[in-house]
């Protein structure tokens, strides 16, 4: 079956009793058995059936059944958020003296998590270029234990060479492990891409119209420990687990992400070629226009998320977040304070369009001169464009742009 279909029919572990369509929601804590020696092979894992649902849920394991048929990755595991995910899967590798390879351009959080929360519990960061692949060669730290990547960076959409990201990885024995949220692994294969663990948020494309947090780990088997600490150690001790109702609300969403993926990044794409011509915008960023620096490596890493090129040309459909640039920081406030269709509001991929001042608010913990290091500036607007008519989003950021 293609995705389109996979996504909507992948089969029950077991039928259901009443025939529902939909898998059902298992809201439930703990599972009776038939006898102590089978409670024993569960318990101890030689049986992968549901004990306690922090640690397995049917509800959750059809969601993660649904990814892993859709990825062809090893193992998927479903986490309550993304920073959960993330958070997990560096802490499979991390450990005291050990260096995380990765960039200053990262989501707010995750750069936060890798250089502050780990580096109180002795985790070191390598802070490089991660575009400057010939350099790291070279330099990559002898502790390294992982390179950690965004495969579009929130918000200085930075386009990396996965490829050789994951050469270099595996040239000193450790995993590539990317942040793939910008693009639906259902559109961009990351594992093909070199890519060893992907992380993701789920409540953006997938839960479909921001109905629910959720998280995923998306283990393509090439470093076997990835399964064993998260599967009997993490959800065990940790506690991250996805709940049974946000998986029955994004196993819904899965089911409509490939028409809401096409609709969002057609949206973004015409809404970026609209607004270059808008001499009050200082700036444009999107990866699908045609001058970008990243746009090479964009059209050639990820041809398979990308839609044709508008009539002249300019720019190519890769995604659903854009950013712009005005004069100052004042006239961004003011811009965000007379939008009346766009809402204020953070998060991506609602199906509403979402604008936010990144630097005074996912970054606002940051110092002035920290946020110029990871290129995060003041007079940015980060915008992700949703499902309405786009002409009437374009209308709304014209109408915002006038003193």
């Amino acid at each position: 079956m293609r995705k389109e279909t996979t996504a909507i029919h992948t089969p029950f572990h077991k039928r259901d009793a009443y025939g529902s369509l939909s898998f059902p929601i298992y809201h439930t804590a703990a599972y009776e058995f038939d006898s102590a020696q089978e409670m024993t092979e569960v318990f101890s894992g030689r049986i992968l059936e549901p004990d306690y649902s922090r640690v397995m849920n049917p509800t959750v394991t059809h969601f993660e059944n649904r990814i892993c048929a859709l990825s062809g990755a090893a193992n998927v595991f479903a986490m309550n958020t993304g920073m959960s995910a993330i958070f997990n899967t560096l802490m499979v590798f991390a450990e005291t003296g050990k260096t995380i390879v990765t960039s200053k351009h990262l989501f707010g959080n995750s750069y936060a998590l890798i250089t502050k929360t780990l580096a109180r519990f002795g985790v070191k960061a390598q802070v490089v270029d991660l575009t400057d692949t010939h350099t790291l060669d070279n330099i990559i730290a002898d502790d390294a234990c992982l390179i950690y990547t965004e495969i579009i960076t929130n918000p200085q959409l930075e386009v990396v060479d996965l490829k050789e990201l994951s050469r270099i990885a595996h040239k000193h024995g450790i995993p590539l492990i990317a942040d793939t949220t910008l693009l639906p692994f259902t559109v961009v294969n990351a594992g093909s891409l070199g890519v060893d663990v992907e992380v993701l948020s789920s409540t953006k494309y997938i839960s479909g119209g921001a109905t629910s947090l959720g998280g995923l780990i998306i283990d393509y088997g090439t470093f076997p420990q990835v399964n064993e600490r998260i599967r009997f150690e993490f959800l065990f001790n940790v506690g991250s687990y996805m709940t049974p109702h946000a998986a029955y609300m994004q196993t819904i969403g899965l089911e409509t992400l490939a028409v809401r993926y096409a609709q969002q990044s057609r949206n973004a794409a015409t809404l970026a070629e609209l607004l270059l011509d808008i001499p009050s915008i200082k700036h444009v960023n999107y990866p699908g226009i045609v001058t970008s620096p990243y746009y090479d490596i964009t059209a050639r890493q990820f041809s398979s998320a990308i839609s044709p090129t508008s009539s002249t040309g300019r720019v190519t459909a890769i995604g659903a977040v854009l950013t712009i640039d005005l004069e100052t920081e004042q006239a961004c406030y003011d811009f965000i304070n007379r939008l009346k269709l766009i809402r204020r509001a953070t998060n991506l991929f609602d199906n509403k369009t979402l604008a936010i001042h990144p630097a005074s608010t996912i970054f606002v913990g940051f110092s002035d001169e920290q946020r110029k290091e990871m290129d995060v500036l003041n007079t940015t607007i980060r915008i992700s464009v949703g499902l309405e008519d786009v002409n009437d989003i374009f209308e709304d950021i014209k109408q915002a742009l006038l003193k």
